[in-house]
């Protein structure tokens, strides 16, 4: 991407105003905290302690709105102490520039760290930065910064007892994340019933994986709708692309695809219905005649190893063989489905009853026991070519030398150079830019109306509280939509704040104006000095994807040579490994495409056919998985040499592509080569045999992907060389008689050579 596609880009995301669902009453009452802290401080104290308070319960209740699978109130705390540490730190260090400034220095080094644990916690750090750099103005003397600090940790308390005082819609985002899984293979279903080999993003199964882990409070505390049933989405998903798939399911025209076509419609119905009843926590009725539709007869079920000799009672259109066991496979979970969206929380709950001391779930260690795996996380990341590391490294240059440049700007308010320079910085290129751009935008437009407002009211420091809380709410309001739009209400929330304080309206709004500009200028000029481009990387993540889907494709298929429950272990992790991996690289290729930088031997084009070819790899060891034979079920010859072949070249092809060497599948072409698919397994090894050549097909795609690319594809080699000279002889030959040339429907050249049979000739791009 050139860099005014970029620059347009960014203008657009930044800018941007997306509708989301709105969460009114959870703004109100992370508002209400903030009103609480205000009017408190303001009655027993002064205007400057409830400034204090009022930053500690507006960033505990920011914090609360960021996506975190603990209960908001754990977050608001954590929110307050880690803003309180900050703030009294900064207060000590102050007296001392130089000391000040290396504080500032490792708490922001450290804050930037923090986004080795994720999102979340990288971004309520980064507030602790800005704590540090806004309130060391403040106070006076160290007993003053004790009470700041002990302030700022009761606007957290604060919040963190109003959302235990008053939930609103507890375990919400649990449940929508389970209810979006289901909603997501719905989707799936119905795409299958017109396009067979429709892609999946697994992004939501994913997503409720992660909210599916707990810690030992809240596994005894978690409704029991959200206990044990994301399990279902994720085999439903291989059955019903098992059923639509021509390869292995049921043919692509006939009686046998007008019945796929009924019961994956059916399928999407129940899981609409499932995930209705998830999100609302009701119960959920599915209309009979999609009771009707997923009844399967005796003749659609398993009599006869081979499916081939079953006829539908009714209406003669049976499905057979693969399809059939994907059919019987997929009614199955339907049904267990439908117990949870008729029943909805009942049936749940009688299912926990009976094994709530014996059922596993996802561990979440503590908010104690957290630390040690945060700790572990940040020494992954403590290598050069990390972006993590390399945005810790920004933010600890960034703060000190906006921190001076501001002081000397505007020794009253030269905090706000870093502020906004730190709390724009993210990680990679397009979000650092776009939010530079929002924050400046809605900072203007901010400012602008909450000087109309002053301007208009000239309101006291009680009125002033009260126009800050809502701004606050507003800016909470619309968190979700936009970055724009909740800093204008943040930024207007500032101005009331400051004017509560004491300060008058035009001695803060055009520092505010220029020096949040000046910042974001520094952000953007940080990431240009010292980037973290993902377009570079994006062989070492294609190697990544490819080596992760190769093993996910090898555990399944051995799985058919020696059925056991470790071989389904395997594959279980195989499959998070390999999705993941699929994570990374969409992540990954998504910044790629936001970056004014190309890649020097994979274009965009290669890339996409590149990913698209891994992506069918595993889409064909995902087609297998619903075959999966029980742990006494026969052994299929074949399947155990075909399984090594296949991890074995995945592997190397992976160390080939960050080599920029050609790829080879030897191996897996000789050992399916000597595997005739047919040594009396019936039905299931026809199923993992024609599963086998899917997987050879995806890999030879891959290499027809990468072999069009400079990927130092051994043009060098004595073969392809060979080939060329031998072409261009011929064709200088040719073209001396001219007959020969004229009749092989080439054009005469003035200079011999220079004609080259398409078949013969090197690949484009090469190099002598």
């Amino acid at each position: 991407m050139t860099w005014l596609r970029a620059l347009r880009e960014i203008l657009r995301t930044g800018l941007a105003i997306e509708r989301k669902r709105l969460e009114p009453l959870v703004a109100i009452r992370a508002a209400a905290g903030v009103a609480v802290v205000i009017g408190l401080a303001l009655w027993l104290v002064s205007p400057v302690y409830a400034a204090s308070a009022a930053l500690g319960a507006f960033s505990a209740g920011t914090a609360t709105f960021q996506r975190s699978w603990r209960p908001r109130k754990v977050i608001a705390l954590a929110a307050g102490a880690g803003l309180a540490a900050g703030t009294f730190l900064g207060y000590v260090a102050a007296g001392n520039v130089v000391t000040f400034l290396l504080l500032l220095a490792a708490w922001s080094f450290m804050a930037g760290m923090a986004w080795a644990a994720g999102p979340t916690a990288g971004i309520v750090s980064t507030a602790t930065v800005a704590a540090m750099l806004v309130t060391i103005t403040l106070p006076g003397s160290l007993v003053q910064a004790v009470e700041h600090a002990v302030v700022i940790f009761l606007g957290g308390v604060v919040q963190a007892t109003l959302i235990l005082l008053f939930p609103v819609r507890r375990w919400g985002a649990h449940r929508d994340a389970l209810a979006d899984a289901f909603a997501a293979v719905a989707d799936y279903a119905r795409r299958l019933r017109h396009d067979p080999t429709a892609p999946f993003d697994p992004g939501a199964l994913m997503t409720a994986r992660e909210a599916a882990a707990v810690t030992p409070l809240q596994a005894r505390h978690r409704p029991p709708a959200l206990h044990g049933t994301r399990g279902l989405a994720e085999r439903i998903r291989p059955a019903v692309a098992s059923l639509a798939d021509p390869a292995l399911g049921a043919p692509a025209e006939g009686p046998q695809r007008d019945r796929a076509r009924e019961l994956l419609g059916a399928a999407a119905d129940v899981l609409d219905a499932a995930a209705r009843a998830i999100r609302r926590g009701t119960r959920a009725e599915v209309p009979p005649r999609v009771m009707e539709l997923l009844r399967i007869d005796d003749a659609d079920g398993e009599d006869g190893e081979d499916g081939e000799d079953g006829e539908d009672g009714e209406d003669g259109e049976a499905l057979e063989g693969a399809a059939r066991q994907a059919a019987v496979r997929l009614a199955a979970l339907l049904r267990e489905v439908l117990e949870v969206a008729e029943c909805g929380e009942q049936r749940a709950s009688r299912a926990e009853d009976g094994r709530s001391a014996e059922t596993p779930f996802r561990m979440r260690p503590t908010l104690i026991r957290v630390l040690p795996v945060v700790l572990r996380e940040m020494r992954r990341e403590l290598r050069p070519d990390s972006t993590v590391l390399r945005h810790a490294l920004r933010l600890a240059v960034v703060a000190p030398v906006g921190y001076l440049v501001g002081s000397v700007l505007s020794p009253g308010h030269g905090y706000w150079v870093p502020i906004a320079a730190v709390l724009v910085m993210r990680p990679d290129f397009h979000q650092t830019y776009a939010r530079a751009v929002a924050r400046f935008a809605g900072t203007l437009v901010g400012v602008a109306l909450a000087t109309g407002v002053v301007q208009l009211t000239s309101p006291d420091a009680y009125l002033s509280g009260g126009l800050a809380v809502v701004s606050a709410a507003l800016s909470y309001l619309v968190m979700r939509t936009g970055y724009a739009v909740s800093q204008a209400f943040t930024a207007a929330y500032v101005v009331f704040l400051l004017g509560m304080g004491g300060e008058e309206w035009d001695q803060t709004v055009p520092d505010r104006v220029l020096l949040t500009l000046l910042g974001g200028i520094l952000a953007m000029l940080a990431y240009l000095v010292y980037p973290a481009w993902e377009t570079p990387r994006l062989l070492d993540r294609l190697a990544d994807r490819l080596a992760a889907n190769g093993r996910y494709a090898a555990a399944v298929v051995r799985s058919y040579a020696k059925p056991s429950a470790q071989g389904f272990a395997d594959v279980r992790k195989a499959l998070l490994d390999s999705r993941e991996a699929d994570a990374d690289w969409d992540e990954a290729f998504d910044r790629a495409k936001q970056e004014p930088v190309r890649h020097r031997g994979l274009n965009r084009r290669e890339a996409e056919d590149a990913a698209e070819a891994i992506r069918a790899l595993g889409r064909a060891a995902m087609l297998l998985e619903t075959h999966l034979p029980t742990r006494d079920g026969p052994p299929v010859p074949g399947a155990a040499l075909f399984a090594e072949a296949v991890e074995a070249d995945t592997a190397q092809a992976a160390r080939d592509v960050r080599a920029r060497r050609n790829l080879e599948w030897d191996r897996v072409e000789e050992a399916l080569g000597a595997w005739e698919g047919d040594g009396g397994g019936g039905v299931q090894e026809r199923v993992v045999h024609r599963g086998a050549e899917l997987q050879l097909r995806a890999l030879e795609d891959l290499t027809t992907a990468v072999d069009r690319t400079p990927l130092e594809r051994d043009v060098d080699s004595a073969v392809r060389e060979h080939r060329a000279r031998a072409a261009e002889a011929e064709q200088a030959d040719r073209a001396e008689k001219g007959a020969a040339g004229r009749a092989g429907g080439f054009a005469p050249s003035s200079e011999p050579g220079r004609e080259r049979d398409e078949d013969t000739a090197p690949p484009t791009g090469s190099r002598p």
